[in-house]
């Protein structure tokens, strides 16, 4: 289910207007969005836990060529 969909089945299920739904959605999204960038863990109860997670460097290869290469760390 993408973005567009999930606005479809709430807007099915509640008397808001598509516009509303899209607001409320887009809202939710951009506050999780600005938590998990300052570092917050986001919980939503019987959902689930967001987090951001810092992963160490480590080797991989390149499947075109099958050079091994170093994946750099990232968040």
């Amino acid at each position: 289910m993408n973005k567009s969909q999930l606005i479809d089945a709430v807007k099915q299920k509640t008397d808001l207007t598509k516009k509303d739904v899209e607001l409320v959605v887009s809202t939710v999204f951009e506050s999780m969005e600005e938590a998990l960038i300052t570092g917050d863990k986001v919980a939503i109860a019987g959902f689930g836990t967001f987090a951001v997670r810092e992963r160490a460097e480590r080797r991989g290869r390149n499947p075109k060529t099958q050079e091994e290469i170093v994946v750099p760390a990232a968040k």
